[in-house]
Formats: C-alpha cells, structure tokens, sequence
C-alpha cells in the first residue's frame, strides 16, 4: 500500500499543488477520473468562452449594418467551430498528462478515487487507460495513503429531483452542450443563471431559435437587480423568454422534447424544443469521494466545511475549489491554490483571503461584478452609502459601441469604501478588473475617480460611476 508525503484528489486546480508538492521534494500522488484540467479545461470556462468568442464575432458581424458597414453572415461551420475548440481543449489536456507523468516525485492516477478511511483512498482503474492515450496497465484496485490529503474534487451539473421525467427523457447538461456535433434548430434551455445566460448566447449566435424557461422574474437573479433587469431586458429581445415558470416536468413526444412549466398563479405552459439543456446548477463531487467515509464534515448541501487555512474537520486533509464551496470560480479555485500550498506543502499557515474577488458572466451583453448588490448593502441596518452611476452611452468610446442600455454602477460607504461595483456592457469582464486591483491594494473610491484614464477607454464607464458616487463632475467625455 503506498504511503505519500501529499496525496491530491482531482486533476483540476489540484493538479498546481500536486506539481509544486513534487517539485518541492514531497513525495506526491494525484488522483483524477477524468483528464487533467478538471471541469475547467475540458468542460468549462476554457471551451465554452473559446465558443463564445465566435457567437460574439457572428454577433458583431449582424450589427455592423449599424455603423455603415456592409456584412453579412452567409453561414456557421458549426461542427467545424465546435471540432476546433474540442482539438485545441484535447491537445492542452494530453501535454498536462504528459507532463504529470514525466514530472519527478509525482505519480499519477488516473482512475476513479473514494475515501475508505481518514487520509486513505481507493482507486480503481476501469479500463486501464490514462487519459492520454498511452496504456497505464491492466486496472484494478489499490489503496493510498498520505501524510496529507488535499481534496479538489470540483462540481457537477446538478438535475433537480423536483423535475419529474429525468430518467425517461434525454436531455443534456452543460457537460453535454458544449460538443454537440450538430446544431438544434430549436434549444430549449431550463434555468435562468449564468449558464443558462452564457449557453443560450453561444446557440443563438449559432443559428438556433432558444426558448429559456426560468422561476425567477430575471435572469441572473443574483446579480444586482438594476444589472439583472438590463440583461433581461436585452435577452427578451432575442429569445423566447417564459421567466417566472418552474420547470415540473420533461418529457420526448414525437421527437420533440417538452418541458412543461408552473407558474406561482395562472396557466401552466409547455414549451417544445428539439434539443434540452438543464443549466440548473451544480453540485459538489464530495459524494462521488465518499467524503463520509473519512468523517469529513459537510454543509447540508454537501460543500465540504473548511477553517480559514482551508483545512476540513479531518486532521491533515485540506479541501479547495469547488468542493468547499467558498467561491465556485476557477479564479478562486487558483487563489485557493496558492494558500494550500503554502500550508499543506511548506507549512507556512497563511489564512486564505480573497481581496477584490469579482466574477464575470459572458453573455451579450457582459455583466462584471464584484462586492454587494445594492440590495444587500441596503439590508445592512445603519448604512450609509451613495450610488453612483455612468452609462456607457455617457463616454465617447461607449456612445461610439452604440450599446444601448449598458452601464456601471458603483456602492460606496460613507468612509469611501468600494461596497461593490456592477457592469453591465461591452467589456464588463475586463473592465471590473481596475476596480478588483483598487481593492485588492486597499484604495477608496475617490482615488479610483480620481486615476487619470486613457480617453476615449471603456474604461472611463467605470471611472464615471465612481465620480457620480463621490460628487466628482465626469471627465473625459
């Protein structure tokens, strides 16, 4: 039975601790079902926004009418686009394997891993491959065990058990939609979150009519209402927006695939598609890790629990990413790593921090965020905040995109905090990104109105907001 120095389990962000563990002269094991990368590589941020890429450029390519340029989109290589990423997702995932495998100190697994006791895992190999093409041997069973064991066992797409017909209907999931090999001419997508927003965007752009069904009364529900209501207010006007229905039932009729919807009062709807997406969220892999089995204590939505060195109830064991569900970003997910490598590897006990945490949705248009919502700093009883605000269509670069309705929003305390920023727009995704360097060096919101900006930037929308918030004029339009 081995014995490791470092054991990490899932090849996703787990695999940057696995190498610096190893480089660091630690004797390393690394257990991944799947092929390195995690969900992020191979079927995640990296293919769907290489996917997006091309649903923005066909975007453009429609609109250019509008600024006086003659174009026009004669066809999609659908199959041909979606081939591209998948060789191009394919071959960055074959090098990391390679590269695991010639890496001094590290010994990788590719095989299906679950906890049979505190710091000792099970793997087995069902086919004797790993991943990469060569032969890893005949499959079987071995034991591991570790000095220390850190979890990185991501997320999955989550199917609620509310939605009757699950078993009898096929449908796909964000796992599934990002390599269809043709394109529907019908998508009907369930949920209103940020990959519903983002999936729906890609398969529009495509070519195909997309009908979204969501329980809220906008999407992206989470985000700051003002930002939410603007991008529902844009996806209204090309899809086939059912908002305020909760999906009760799936089902094949006659080739066609059929959800049907409630509302909270009125008419229950059916809504016809040739192809489903469920984008209804995820959920951690604990389970799939048998995490109970090592006494590892979980939140009741099965998130492991985690201490601010991001260490679980079971001495030795550390837990990141999505599985501990503090952020579930790939962002995060990195940062975490850096922090379970200083306290699981050298030993240094830093407490992880998040400074200037933000995240993006690429939809079109884009929204940015970072920080509280209105709502939720209006809820905190006794503070006092301004907003502020600048449209895009208020800067001389953003007036020139013609994005009608996108705009920046900033929340800032009395004290000249940045409670939280909010784009929705052109950009919002590179953007917000001044505004999370702001923060992250512990600058207030005057000094961000205050930065000279490159005129004519996008930038300057963000810039706007802060000097409406702060009771500065605009400069630079």
């Amino acid at each position: 039975m081995p014995d490791y120095d470092l054991l990490v389990l899932g090849g996703g962000t787990g695999n940057a601790v696995a190498a610096a563990a190893a480089d660091a002269g630690l004797d390393t094991g690394l257990v991944e079902r799947g092929r390195l990368g995690g969900t992020c590589l191979n079927r995640g941020c990296n293919p769907s926004k290489k996917l997006i890429h091309r649903a923005d450029v066909a975007e453009s390519i429609r609109h250019a009418g509008e600024l006086g340029i003659d174009a026009s989109l004669d066809g999609v290589a659908f199959s041909d686009i979606v081939d591209d990423v998948a060789e191009a997702i394919t071959a960055k995932a074959e090098r990391m394997a390679r590269e695991a495998r010639e890496r001094d100190g590290l010994t990788l697994y590719h095989a299906e891993g679950r906890f049979v006791d505190e710091r000792t895992v099970e793997v087995e190999r069902d086919d004797g491959r790993n991943g990469d093409g060569d032969d890893d041997g005949d499959g079987g069973t071995e034991r591991l065990t570790a000095e220390t064991v850190v979890l990185a066992g991501g997320s999955r797409p989550m199917v609620p058990d509310s939605i009757d017909g699950t078993d009898e209907t096929s449908f796909l999931t964000s796992d599934e939609a990002l390599w269809l090999d043709s394109l529907p001419d019908r998508l009907v997508v369930v949920g209103g979150g940020y990959i519903a927003v983002e999936l729906s965007h890609f398969f529009s752009q495509m070519g195909s009519d997309v009908a979204i069904v969501g329980h809220g009364d906008v999407l992206v529900d989470r985000e700051d209402r003002d930002v939410a209501e603007r991008l529902t207010e844009a996806y209204r006007e090309k899809h086939d927006l059912h908002l305020g229905y909760r999906a009760t039932e799936i089902a094949d009729v006659d080739g066609e695939r059929v959800v049907t919807a409630e509302p909270e009062e009125g008419e229950t709807i059916e809504v016809r598609g040739d192809r489903l997406l469920l984008a209804t969220g995820r959920r951690p892999n604990g389970d799939l890790w048998n995490v109970d089995a090592a006494g590892i204590e979980t939140t009741e939505k099965g998130f492991v629990e985690t201490d601010e060195y991001l260490r679980t109830s079971v001495d030795g064991v550390y837990a990141m990413g999505d599985i501990a569900g503090n952020y579930m970003f790939k962002h995060s997910g990195d940062k975490e790593a850096e922090y379970v490598v200083a306290n699981a590897v050298r030993g240094d006990e830093r407490a992880v921090e998040y400074p200037g945490m933000a995240h993006a949705v690429f939809g079109s248009p884009q929204v940015a965020s970072l920080g509280k919502t209105e709502s939720e700093v209006s809820e905190r009883d006794g503070t006092d905040y301004e907003v502020g605000t600048c449209a895009y269509d208020d800067t001389a670069l953003g007036a020139a995109l013609r994005d009608e309705g996108g705009f920046a929003k900033a929340i800032v305390g009395a004290d000249g905090e940045v409670l939280g920023c909010h784009v929705v727009g052109p950009e919002a995704s590179t953007v917000i990104h001044e505004v999370s360097t702001a923060v992250a060096a512990g600058a207030d919101a005057e000094t961000i109105a205050e930065t000279i900006h490159v005129h004519p930037a996008i930038s300057e929308v963000v810039q706007g907001a802060f000097r409406d918030a702060c009771g500065v004029g605009l400069s630079g339009i």
